[in-house]
């Protein structure tokens, strides 16, 4: 089982186009998931809203529901270089939580937290980047492989406070969203189940965000995302292998109580595994 989730409707929406045979999976907490197909192989989809707490409480959920082989973050970012072209897929080598520091009268210092993925998802992507047929437009966007920040905060603007922070404490990052850290932290708390990231920058977060929103460039980035996402999802079983139960066969034991004349006796064992009988003999008649 492959676990996909997004944080917008558009990016949902997506993914769920390209899955086929779905079907609602309500969780008892009332979380809604969509879990069919996604190229031939089985996948659950799920929609987080925004926000890094969010993405690691619905991809906990989702860890706990499915005991996925593979989870996959998709959907769009703000581009922070000049040469990402809108709707290029951008696949996070690294994830960096950007908000943590310390902060007293001297100033503010950076704590940063870092993420790296999957060895062998993150190889399975660069396999099909680099095969190149892995869209079926006629244009095929660009992948590239590269760091992505992590916030609290829409970012749209070169020039801006956060703009400037992350340029100068994270300025190997090509693009910044709001839920992968969390996401991130979840794969790696839950015995470091294979996780990836993979985001279709829809704006330059340059100030122009609705700009580019208007002309629809969320829904082609988001599309551009799922595409390689469906790509990954054909390929993913081989690259990770299925999940085990890791459970101990307990050996078979045989208890016997003996009750004579007016005693009682209860079960004398924490827990039976299999059958449990309870035989009642006569009492012995003495001469």
């Amino acid at each position: 089982m492959l676990v996909v989730l997004t944080a917008m409707e558009v990016e949902r929406a997506a993914v769920r186009a390209r899955m086929t045979g779905v079907r609602r999976h309500v969780h008892q907490a009332g979380t809604v998931f969509d879990v069919g197909e996604l190229a031939g192989r089985p996948a659950a989809l799920g929609m987080v809203g925004a926000g890094n707490a969010r993405a690691a409480a619905i991809a906990e959920r989702a860890v706990a529901e499915f005991s996925p082989s593979a989870v996959v973050f998709t959907g769009v970012a703000g581009g922070l270089r000049d040469w990402l072209r809108l709707g290029d897929v951008v696949v996070a080598r690294k994830v960096y939580a950007y908000h943590g520091g310390y902060s007293d009268d001297a100033g503010f210092r950076n704590r940063p937290e870092a993420w790296e993925p999957s060895h062998r998802l993150l190889e399975l992507a660069r396999a099909l980047a680099r095969e190149g047929n892995w869209s079926g437009a006629e244009s095929v966007p660009e992948v590239h492989f590269e760091p992505i920040a992590a916030g609290e905060v829409v970012v749209d603007g070169r020039t801006s406070a956060v703009a400037r922070y992350l340029w100068d404490n994270y300025n190997d990052a090509v693009a910044v969203e709001m839920e992968s850290a969390g996401f991130a932290l979840t794969g790696q708390l839950n015995d470091n189940v294979p996780a990836l990231t993979v985001r279709g920058i829809s704006d330059r977060a340059d100030g122009a965000k609705d700009v580019a929103d208007e002309a629809d460039w969320q829904a082609i980035a988001a599309g551009n995302a799922a595409d390689f996402v469906r790509a990954l999802a054909a390929g993913i079983g081989g690259a990770t292998g299925a999940r085990q139960d890791e459970r101990t066969e307990l050996p078979a034991a045989t208890y016997t109580n003996v009750a004579r004349d007016n005693a009682h006796v209860g079960q004398q064992v924490g827990a039976v595994y299999g059958d449990f009988h309870v035989t009642q003999r006569s009492p012995r008649r003495h001469a």
